[in-house]
Formats: structure tokens, sequence, C-alpha cells
């Protein structure tokens, strides 16, 4: 995950039609060359539907330097070569009977969790909610505390995740993540190139 400041998280049910949906991710793609990477959350498709949407993805995302995440998938991140999150159910089932890509990492939701995916091998982490957001109706965010907890109980890479915008990224990393994890904003934006604008000057900023 070195140099990755930003994970564009997907959600095709945000796009009328799946060529909507490609189009929006090589808009996407194209904004993060160098800086960001996407991770294809598409956690309603099966395995077989999920590889062949992954190919046409990372064919696009290739094409602009951009790193594409498998999620849930770990014979799917080896076939692309790609790097894979696991929710930590899933890296409890296969941490230990099947050979993990070299870059992987998984979603955690309190510090008990982080220690234990640390122990399980992850390269990274992405925790959260740390905001109210629509995805987690009716659940509290976890806040900013939490996410320090976090960062200063583990010595991996932190992305926060829930709720993170522009203007409340920058708090964000000052809790000390490495980065920012998006998903509605990016899927749904009229200009790509003017929001990731936006995020670049808080990357600025905390350099």
């Amino acid at each position: 995950m070195n140099g990755i400041s930003l994970i564009c998280v997907t959600n095709r049910s945000l796009c009328p039609s799946e060529e909507a949906f490609l189009t929006r991710l090589e808009r996407i793609a194209s904004t993060l060359e160098g800086q960001g990477a996407i991770l294809l959350r598409e956690k309603d498709l099966p395995e077989t539907e999920y590889g062949e949407l992954a190919q046409s993805c990372q064919i696009i995302a290739q094409s602009y330097h951009t790193p594409l995440m498998i999620h849930s998938y770990p014979a799917i991140a080896e076939k692309l070569a790609a790097p894979l999150h696991l929710p930590l159910p899933l890296l409890r089932k296969f941490a230990g009977n099947r050979t993990l890509p070299a870059v992987f990492g998984s979603s955690v939701h309190s510090v008990e969790e982080a220690k234990e995916a640390e122990r399980l091998g992850a390269s990274y982490l992405i925790a959260g909610h740390i905001f109210p957001t629509d995805c987690k109706k009716g659940l509290p965010a976890r806040g900013l505390d939490f996410l320090r907890q976090v960062v200063q109980a583990v010595k991996l890479p932190v992305y926060g995740i829930g709720g993170i915008t522009a203007e409340n990224g920058g708090t964000v990393l000052e809790a000390g993540a490495a980065g920012l994890c998006v998903m509605s904003h990016f899927m749904t934006c009229p200009n790509t190139e003017a929001s990731m604008d936006q995020y670049r000057r808080l990357f600025h900023a905390k350099n």
C-alpha cells in the first residue's frame, strides 16, 4: 500500500447500468493515477460473476496505473495478481489454510480486531465507520478517538472509512490514518477530477 493515500470503494448499485459503472470506474482510475487505488467491493456478486467484472475493471485500472483491489475472493486476487481485502471473518478463515497474496488487508471495528488482523498477517487495515453514513444507517459512528486508538495499537497502515469527505478528511489524517476510503461520493460526483483535487490538497497539507 506504499504511496496509496485514497482508496475509492465501488458500489455499482449507485450507477444506472454496468456500462455506466465501467465508465465511472474509468473516470475514477484516471484521477487516481499514482496516488490512489480502487477497491472492487461488490459483495452481492457470486465468485464467477465477480471475477468476470474484476477482469474488466482491472484492464481499465491498469491503463491508468491504478491498482485494483479484490474484495473477499483470494482465488481471483491470485489470478489477477492483485491486492486482496478481506472482512475479518474471511481473514480468519483463509489465513491458516491457503496462501494469500503479498498484500492483503482487513476491515476492523475495534482495537481487539485490529490487533487480531495484525497477528494474522494483514498488510493494512480499514477501520470504521468514523462518521455517520447512509451505508450504516442507524449505527452510531465510532469517531476519531476510536481511530486514534486503532492507529496506536498496531504497526500497520490504517485507513479510515465511513462518512469521509474532503471537508472532514483532514481530521482523519490528523488522527494518524495513512489514508482515506471514500465510496458514495466518487461513485456519484459530477466531476471526479475536481473532487480528487480537493483530496490532493489534503494529502499535500499532511506531507
